[in-house]
């Protein structure tokens, strides 16, 4: 099994965090063969950013990932770059808060969850929509156990924040039966 994944959206949207915690959850928790990329750029506060992990049972030749097997897009501008490189057959995740007009490929599983709005109205923070987001796709996608991903979000997220995140992730687990697994 090698499975990429893409994390894309705005610079400041904790995307480059989303992705060391999968990675750590795959690589740390569950001891797969892990490898993370990332690129923001000058637009680490606004503009295009990602991340992409590459999760395998066996060797990782290629550090990158160029036909994602998943893809979580967290804003309009990040659903209009990269999801025409999502493989066929793949996953898209997308912030219906954000993201509104859509045209994927017939054969893509295409779920909208408002990420962002429910890390606002559940959780009460707009800043653990990543971790929204996180819970959302590892509910769709099975990445992970739920198990790996709780703890390598505890491992990763700021002293004192921790019963925050942990919700944000069950926010996230469950928005995924609402909105159509």
């Amino acid at each position: 099994m090698k499975i990429g994944v893409r994390l894309a959206g705005e610079g400041g949207q904790g995307l480059i965090l989303a992705g060391m915690i999968l990675a750590e959850a795959a690589a740390v928790e569950e001891g797969k063969n892990t490898v993370m990329t990332q690129s923001y750029g000058p637009e680490s506060r606004g503009g295009a950013s990602k991340a992409e992990v590459i999760i395998s049972d066996s060797d990782i030749d290629y550090p990158k990932v160029q036909n994602p097997d998943v893809l979580l897009v967290m804003s309009q501008e990040a659903y209009d770059k990269y999801s025409p490189d999502l493989r066929e057959g793949g996953i898209l995740l997308y912030d219906s808060s954000s993201v509104k007009a859509l045209n994927p490929k017939p054969s893509v599983k295409c779920v909208g969850v408002p990420l962002t709005e429910l890390a606002k109205k559940e959780v009460g923070r707009a800043l653990v929509a990543n971790i929204v987001a996180l819970g959302s796709l590892n509910e769709l996608s099975s990445l992970v156990s739920h198990e790996a991903l709780t703890k390598a979000v505890l491992g990763r997220v700021p002293r004192g924040t921790e019963e925050m995140n942990l919700k944000a992730l069950e926010v996230g687990r469950r928005a995924v039966g609402h909105c159509g697994k």
